[in-house]
């Protein structure tokens, strides 16, 4: 069985974190001493704080969201509550369980018999040499390895606001988590997390301020998703741009924030304050420099294209080492490391090429390749086109009148360059494009080379490629 102590502490491999670095781990191992460390719930990141919680609240909330939307059609409908603690709880009563099993299968189950865990957090000492010290306060391990695959993950910024810390605040770790529904809540933040949440906390009933320090919302899609969405959010939701955040404070009943913005000081006041203004990567909680592991530019470790750092028989995947910050890059990069630990002979590296992404607020968004900001900075060849979801015979249906597909093509090749969607099932709509691209196939061939079920959705997607001039 999983061992929790260990005589010898010397191991073939050790796996930092439990998200995806804990997939690595196969009947292929089994020959090997193994120890897994974690400094908090098994399962990382996606499992118990993000991705997985985040999209249920999302089809709650965008099923709340339905009435406000269904009058313009003819379909009278209400709200008539949210239970706020049974949307909680079914969904951290499907999650909770899922971290406790991971745990309880690597520490307790015959097939973990060659692995070890520990539980605490984890620092390097000396080469290949880390220490944990235990989560029970117990004195330190210290453990050598072979090999280490350092897949420790991220963690929530906190800005440098005077007074922050001593306001009760919450990030994207204990949002979901509340024990009931704010009147108020103020959004510190304008990206992928405070998107959602706002989104998520709105369509509940919360009125929602959302303080961005740029001008826009989204600032990294391409600009023309970015001017759309920040336009329907300030719509729905309490928008405050190019404000800098100077001081924060709070009572017995509320949150306030002193800010700074184009016509001079104003305050936001709520009984929730999220503070969603990004993640960094937790390559300083290991200390990785002790054991001569480089670190590049925003903290990550840094790898090259086969996953590993520069000091041999090292091993990095998922957040500490990748800006993109995605569950499903995160995974690629498992697989990776996974083939590369077992074959040092033949090496795969991994495939960033086209890594695409979602935002599931509303309307939702999804993206793969170039902006054409990115594109006119580099200097690319590029054609653009875009089609309305209004235009096609779906989007009629929906009476949707703020999405589109926008395109960018290589104008000689006709090979797609990036795609961004904005609009309802945006992360399913762009996969045929993913596609494309991942397999060169370019817009002519990809436009007229297949049947569209007509009158759905993809269409959008079919008169985007059509109207592009190549």
């Amino acid at each position: 069985m999983g061992e929790t102590h260990a005589a010898n502490n010397h191991f073939d491999l050790v796996i930092v974190g439990t998200g995806s670095g804990n997939s690595i781990l196969d009947e292929r191992f089994a020959g090997q001493r193994v120890a897994i460390v974690e400094k908090g719930v098994f399962g990382g990141t996606c499992l118990n704080v993000g991705c997985i919680p985040t999209k249920m609240f999302v089809h709650t909330a965008d099923l709340a969201a339905t009435p406000a939307s269904a009058a313009r059609l003819g379909v009278d409908e209400t709200l008539d509550g949210v239970r706020w603690p049974e949307i909680r709880d079914r969904i951290f009563g499907r999650i909770d369980p899922i971290a406790s099993g991971g745990r309880d299968y690597r520490i307790n189950h015959p097939d973990n018999a060659h692995v070890t865990v520990f539980e605490g957090l984890a620092s390097f000492t000396g080469h290949k040499t880390l220490s944990i010290s235990p989560n029970d306060g117990g004195p330190a391990t210290e453990i050598t390895a072979d090999q280490f695959v350092l897949a420790a993950g991220s963690r929530a910024v906190l800005p440098d606001v005077d007074g922050l810390a001593d306001v009760d605040y919450h990030t994207s770790d204990t949002i979901m988590r509340l024990d009931e529904l704010p009147n108020r809540m103020i959004i510190l933040g304008s990206g992928f997390i405070a998107a959602e949440f706002a989104h998520v906390f709105s369509s509940f009933g919360v009125d929602v301020t959302l303080i961005a320090r740029s001008g826009a919302l989204l600032r990294g899609e391409d600009a023309a998703v970015s001017e759309r969405f920040t336009e329907v959010a300030t719509r729905r939701w309490d928008v405050r741009l190019n404000r800098n955040t100077v001081r924060a404070e709070s009572d017995s009943r509320t949150v306030r924030l002193h800010l700074e913005g184009p016509d001079g000081p104003e305050t936001v006041t709520g009984e929730v304050l999220l503070v969603a203004v990004g993640r960094t990567p937790n390559g300083d909680l290991l200390d990785v420099t002790k054991t001569d592991v480089s670190v590049v530019d925003g903290g990550y470790v840094g790898v090259d294209e086969y996953q590993r750092t520069n000091v041999p028989g090292i091993w990095a995947l998922g957040d500490v080492s990748s800006p993109y910050e995605l569950k499903h890059v995160a995974n690629h990069e498992q697989r990776t490391v996974q083939h590369n630990l077992l074959n040092p002979d033949d090496l795969v590296a991994a495939d960033h090429r086209f890594v695409p992404h979602a935002v599931f607020t509303a309307p939702q968004i999804a993206a793969v390749g170039l902006t054409e900001r990115e594109a006119v900075r580099r200097g690319v060849r590029y054609v653009t086109a875009t089609q309305d979801y209004a235009d096609i015979a779906y989007g009629w249906a929906m009476e949707d009148n703020t999405g589109f597909v926008k395109l960018l093509a290589d104008p000689d090749t006709g090979l797609l360059l990036g795609a961004h969607v904005i609009g309802p099932q945006a992360p399913t709509v762009i996969q045929p494009l993913i596609q494309a691209m991942s397999f060169d196939l370019d817009a002519k061939r990809m436009a007229r080379g297949q049947y569209w079920i007509h009158p759905a959705m993809p269409e959008v997607v079919e008169n985007a490629l059509l109207k592009l001039d190549l």
